[in-house]
């Protein structure tokens, strides 16, 4: 196995276009409504297995009907599900996505099973039988976040597991009290830039990184969306422009990048390189509606990598 992914697990009602929020008691239409997998290990997960890579997910379901949705979706693409938990009494994780005519997003979300998942339920046979661990949506597992996570992370690195960590924006503002505890153990670092800005208290992607990479980190890669993503290493530092492209859904688009990023260590690419095609993992996957609709097969996407235009970064 190359990838086990572990994390939150949701599933998605995607509406669009939302050009208004109804008034309390009425009701508006939308063109398409659709049911998706979500959340950050199944999102990462699907667009890893889609690219070719091995992949396990682990996390925490219900017993109930998006649950067997969401397992049955991971089986389809080949994923290990054997790290997954059905848990009883708590429904699910859910979120209704309303995404906008240009394309952002606004959510409804449910914690769900997801806050019920707690270091006992993570099976490490699983984990050790693969080369990469990625935590996939720290911040809102408070079953695991902090103290479990950095244990988890550092029983990996102990087996010479290489780590990588992805955050989500922290409604309770716990930011660096749960992500410290986890950075001495972290290798990949891979989080939005304003996730980051808050963990870390800096602004440019360049101090942002610094403290990451002061605290531990090998390798920080910064999503930055329409200004494409930076990387950084104790060596070497790359600001990567976007792809351009016509966006028509931006869910799951971090999560793509990631796989992409995952996938090019699986692969033994250079930084650049791997901070390229994650690039144009995250491109495509925003040019359909859901999570991993737009994520296409290796050869596909490096085909779009190597021939598609970019949108150059604008100076401050």
């Amino acid at each position: 196995m190359d990838v086990a992914c572990l994390g939150i697990m949701v599933a998605d009602v995607v509406a669009r276009p939302v050009r208004e929020l109804p008034e309390r008691g009425r009701l508006t239409l939308v063109d398409q409504m659709e049911l998706h997998t979500g959340g950050c290990a199944v999102n990462t997960g699907i667009a890893l297995a889609k690219l070719g890579v091995k992949v396990a997910v682990l996390g925490a379901v219900g017993q109930d009907g998006f649950g067997d949705f969401v397992i049955a979706q991971l089986r389809q693409h080949g994923i290990d599900t054997r790290g997954v938990r059905r848990k009883s009494g708590v429904n699910t994780s859910a979120t209704m996505v309303m995404v906008d005519p240009d394309g952002e997003r606004r959510f409804l979300h449910y914690l769900g099973a997801n806050a019920q998942l707690v270091e006992s339920d993570v099976d490490l046979d699983v984990i050790a039988q693969a080369r990469i661990l990625h935590i996939a949506g720290a911040l809102v597992m408070p079953g695991i976040d902090g103290e479990p996570t950095a244990r988890i992370l550092a029983w990996a690195k102990q087996r010479g597991i290489t780590t990588a960590f992805d955050t989500v924006w922290d409604a309770k503002g716990n930011w660096m009290r749960l992500v410290a505890p986890c950075l001495p153990y972290i290798d990949v670092m891979l989080p939005s830039l304003a996730e980051a800005q808050m963990i870390t208290g800096k602004q440019s992607p360049p101090d942002v990184a610094a403290v990451f990479l002061d605290k531990g980190v090998r390798i920080v890669g910064l999503k930055m969306g329409e200004e494409g993503s930076y990387v950084r290493t104790a060596a070497e530092e790359y600001w990567v422009p976007p792809f351009a492209v016509e966006a028509v859904d931006a869910t799951g688009a971090g999560d793509a990048y990631v796989a992409g990023f995952l996938a090019g260590l699986v692969m033994g690419w250079d930084l650049y390189r791997t901070a390229r095609f994650a690039n144009a993992v995250g491109a495509l996957c925003v040019t359909a509606v859901g999570a991993t609709t737009g994520v296409r097969s290796l050869s596909e996407t490096i085909a779009f990598m190597e021939s598609a235009p970019i949108r150059e970064r604008r100076e401050s």
